[in-house]
C-alpha cells in the first residue's frame, strides 16, 4: 500500500475499509465498558456507586483526549494530502507534546479536586475512600491515556486504521480477562477489589500503547517526528487548539443536555428520568456505526482536501450521508414498530412502558434527518473547521433542543420534551445545509 492510497483507491470501497474496523473497536469498547461495570457490581452496591460517581470526570479525561486528537488527525491528514509530510511530522511532534502536558495537569487537577467533586454528590464515607482508591491508580495514568489516543489518531490519519483497531482490540481484551483475576484474586493473584477493577483498567491501557509503539517503530510510517518537532511552534499549536477545542466541546454537550433534560424531567416524575436513561442507551448503538463511519471520513477527506481532489471530497461526503442515512432509517422503522419492546428489554411497569414507547416513536422522528448534521460536523472536523462543527453540535444539543424542551414542557407536560428532539434535528440539519453550501461556495471560488 502506497503512502497516496487515499487519494488513489477508489472512493466506496476506501471509506468502507476506514469505518469498518473503527465500527468494530467502537462495539468492542462498548462491551468493554458493560462487561466492566458487571464485574465491579459484583463488589458490592458501594463500589458501583463510586464508580458511577467518578464516571464523569474520567469520562471528561477521554474527552479531552479524543476531542484533542481530533485535531492532529486532521492536521496531519491535511498536510499529507498537501504533500507537506515535514509539517505532518510537526504536527505530530507538537500534538504528542500537548498530549502529554494535558495528561499531567489534567491527573493533578482531577485528583486535587475529586474529594470535592465526591462530596457534591454523597456524604458516605465508604464510597468516597472506595472512590478515590479507584480515582489515585486511574487519573494517575491520564498521561499514558493521552499518548494511546494520540497514536490512534496518528494511525488514523495515515489510513491505518486495522493497527487502530487491533491495538484497541488487545488492551480490551487484556483489560476484560484481568477483571475477575485483580479484582477477587483468581490465580493466585491477592483480591484488591476496586483496586484491581482499576489496575486492570491501566494494564489494558499500557497494552494498547504498547502495540502501537511496536508498530510505530518496527515498520515504515509515513508520518516521522523528531526532537526537535517537539520544541513549541505557535502557528502549528493554533491551528491544533482551533480543531481540538471545538471537538472536546462537541463531546462534552451530551453530557450537559442530559443533565439539563433530567433536571426538566424530574419536576414531572422520576419514570420520565428513567425512560430518558433508556433512550440513551439504546441510541448509543444507532448512532455507534454512523460515529464509525464518520471516524473512517475523517482523515479521507482532509487528506483529499490537502490534495485539492475536491471531487473525492464531495463523493465522501454523499457517500458517508447516505450511509449514515441509511442506519438512521433501520432505527426509525425500529423505533416507530417495536418501542414497546424496546422499553421492555430495560423495564416491566407497564407505565413506564408505555411512556418510554410514546417518547422513542416521537424522538426517531428525527434520526433519519440527524444524519444530516452528524455527516457535516464529522466532515468539517476533518477538514480542520472546528467551528462549524461546533455550531452543528451547539445547534443540536444546546441552542435549539433545551429552549424548545423548556417551553414545550409548559405546554404539552414531559411529551413536549421528546418533541424538542426532532425540532432540534431538523432546524440543526438546516443550519448544517447552510454551513455545507456556505464551504461549497468558498471551494468553488478558489477552484
Amino acid at each position: 500500500m502506497t503512502d497516496t492510497f487515499m487519494k488513489e483507491k477508489p472512493v466506496f470501497p476506501l471509506l468502507v475499509s476506514m469505518a469498518l474496523p473503527m465500527v468494530v473497536s467502537m462495539l468492542v469498547n462498548s462491551l468493554y465498558n458493560i462487561i466492566d461495570s458487571f464485574y465491579v457490581a459484583k463488589i458490592s452496591e458501594d463500589a458501583m456507586t463510586a464508580l458511577s460517581l467518578v464516571y464523569p470526570v474520567q469520562n471528561f479525561i477521554n474527552a479531552a483526549a479524543i476531542g484533542f486528537g481530533v485535531g492532529i488527525n486532521a492536521l496531519v491528514s491535511l498536510y499529507l494530502g498537501a504533500g507537506e509530510k515535514e509539517k505532518a511530522g510537526n504536527a505530530a511532534g507538537q500534538g504528542l507534546l500537548c498530549c502529554l502536558v494535558h495528561g499531567v495537569v489534567l491527573a493533578v487537577i482531577s485528583l486535587l479536586f475529586m474529594p470535592h467533586f465526591l462530596a457534591m454528590f454523597t456524604d458516605d464515607e465508604q464510597v468516597k475512600a472506595l472512590a478515590m482508591r479507584y480515582v489515585w491508580i486511574t487519573f494517575s495514568f491520564a498521561p499514558v491515556i493521552m499518548a494511546e489516543l494520540f497514536f490512534e489518531k496518528i494511525f488514523q490519519a495515515v489510513g491505518r486504521m486495522k493497527v487502530a483497531m487491533v491495538s484497541l482490540l488487545c488492551g480490551a481484551v487484556t483489560n476484560i480477562v484481568l477483571d475477575p483475576v485483580m479484582i477477587f484474586g483468581i490465580g493466585g493473584f491477592l483480591e484488591l477489589g476496586i483496586s484491581g477493577a482499576a489496575i486492570a483498567t491501566c494494564v489494558g491501557q499500557m497494552v494498547s500503547l504498547a502495540v502501537y509503539l511496536v508498530m510505530y517503530v518496527g515498520k515504515p510510517f509515513p508520518v516521522k517526528f523528531s526532537g526537535r518537532d517537539l520544541r513549541p511552534n505557535p502557528p502549528i499549536l493554533k491551528r491544533l487548539y482551533g480543531i481540538g477545542v471545538p471537538a472536546i466541546l462537541n463531546l462534552a454537550l451530551p453530557s450537559l443536555l442530559i443533565s439539563a433534560l433530567n433536571g426538566i424531567l424530574a419536576a414531572s416524575s422520576a419514570s420520565y428520568v428513567l425512560v430518558l436513561g433508556i433512550y440513551y442507551k439504546l441510541q448509543t448503538f444507532l448512532y455507534l456505526p454512523a460515529s464509525g463511519i464518520v471516524q473512517g471520513l475523517r482523515p479521507l477527506i482532509g487528506y483529499n482536501y490537502g490534495a485539492k481532489e475536491m471531487k473525492r471530497v464531495w463523493r465522501l461526503f454523499e457517500l458517508t450521508l447516505v450511509m449514515s442515512a441509511a442506519i438512521m432509517a433501520v432505527g426509525t422503522l425500529g423505533c416507530m414498530f417495536f418501542s414497546r419492546g424496546l422499553m421492555q428489554l430495560f423495564t416491566t411497569n407497564p407505565e413506564t412502558v408505555e411512556a418510554g414507547a410514546q417518547a422513542l416513536r416521537l424522538i426517531s422522528m428525527g434520526f433519519l434527518i440527524s444524519s444530516v448534521s452528524v455527516t457535516a460536523s464529522g466532515a468539517f472536523e476533518g477538514l480542520g473547521m472546528g467551528m462549524s462543527s461546533l455550531i452543528i453540535s451547539l445547534c443540536r444539543y444546546l441552542v435549539v433542543i433545551l429552549p424548545a424542551a423548556w417551553i414545550l414542557n409548559h405546554f404539552l407536560g414531559p411529551v413536549g420534551v421528546w418533541h424538542g428532539f426532532w425540532i432540534s434535528e431538523w432546524i440543526s440539519a438546516v443550519v448544517s445545509g447552510c454551513l455545507v453550501a456556505r464551504f461549497a461556495a468558498i471551494c468553488r471560488a478558489k477552484h
